[in-house]
């Protein structure tokens, strides 16, 4: 069977110009015309009058609209790069003009919550696995389309508008998509590698932003690298377990999504995660910080959402737990890194 998307030239789809969806548009851009989807009209008129966003310059392949019926029409293979508050909405808003040729790849390190209609989750009084999607999950619920991917990595989206050299994953169920993302994708800075595990690659990327806090505030705190790697060894254990009980694979978390992407966003000042734990180490509240982020920091909702789901399992996820009660709660970051430190870990690998 030939498929639609098999034409060279044939405009690729970006959903999302934020920081990493402009950088992902760029890499696309050297290979392929972008027909990309911005939201605000004033970004929309800039990239295609000026070629930038937000004063930054960006390819001139790169064509702006506001209109999800003329990306979809142009576009047989599309990347949804937009925040996990807003994947839901945006994916009904392109719903209907989306057919079962189309291929999304998204880029979307977060989790939806899918409640019954009228609910919160402060309604429930526990969290299954029916209860939060991953985006390709949403994806697959709300369109009709079949081939999904994600990508996902140690991907800070500055270092890649710079051209600093990087890999990422593209994983899906269907080979084919993950050889389209890679032929798109691949240049002699950017290495693209495939995995069949979409889940588990989608939460390594999730999951990881919930220690990369924790990273930050010990950073903030001053306490050192021994601190550091204890809290990313011990991290990594931690996002096994949820992963595992959301149902992804521990080949994926030991991979580039899981532990390449866990080490950079742990160390990096570049990462709205980290940036945050440093900030509430600094004495900043978390309304003052998310008041001043230009981008969401995903880590945030998922520390609540993974909170009560692993207490609704009745899994210990320690650093989760302790993270929740500094964000929302009212304990310091010192008494949960004393906290963390009296904690009865008696074996150091305990999940091969």
């Amino acid at each position: 069977m030939t498929s639609k998307n098999s034409s060279k030239n044939k405009s690729i789809g970006v959903v999302g110009m934020g920081s990493f969806g402009t950088a992902i548009a760029n890499i696309l851009a050297a290979k392929n015309p972008v027909i990309a989807y911005a939201r605000r009209a004033e970004l929309v008129t800039e990239i295609n009058e000026k070629h930038s966003v937000d004063g930054n310059l960006i390819n001139e392949n790169i064509l702006a609209t506001q209109d999800p019926e003329l990306l979809c029409q142009s576009c047989d293979v599309i990347f949804f790069m937009v925040p996990s508050s807003a994947f839901m909405d945006v994916t009904r808003m392109f719903s209907p003009f989306l057919y079962p040729y189309h291929m999304i790849i998204h880029g979307t390190k977060g989790l939806c919550l899918n409640l019954p209609k009228g609910k919160k989750l402060e309604d429930l009084s526990d969290i299954r696995r029916e209860n939060i999607l991953t985006m390709s999950e949403v994806i697959l619920k709300e369109t009709v389309v079949v081939r999904v991917g994600c990508l996902a990595g140690p991907n800070l989206a500055k270092e890649l508008s710079a051209g600093l050299p990087a890999a990422t994953v593209v994983a899906s169920k269907f080979n084919e998509v993950i050889l389209q993302g890679q032929n798109l994708l691949r240049s002699d800075k950017f290495q693209v590698y495939g995995n069949s595990d979409i889940i588990g690659v989608e939460l390594s990327g999730v999951l990881k932003n919930i220690i990369a806090i924790a990273a930050g505030a010990l950073a903030g705190l001053g306490l050192g690298e021994n601190a550091k790697g204890l809290l990313i060894s011990r991290g990594m254990v931690e996002l096994i377990y949820m992963g595992n009980a959301l149902g992804g694979s521990l080949k994926s978390f030991i991979g580039l999504a899981g532990i390449g992407d866990l080490v950079t966003t742990c160390n990096s000042t570049l990462s709205r995660n980290y940036t945050v734990g440093y900030r509430l180490a600094k004495g900043e509240t978390l309304e003052q910080i998310q008041a001043t982020m230009e981008e969401v920091a995903e880590g945030i909702n998922t520390v609540k959402l993974m909170k009560n789901f692993m207490e609704s399992t009745k899994n210990r996820a320690p650093i989760t737990e302790n993270l929740y009660k500094v964000l929302f709660e009212d304990l310091t970051i010192e008494e949960a890194v004393q906290y963390l430190m009296k904690y009865p870990f008696n074996v150091d690998v305990d999940f091969l």
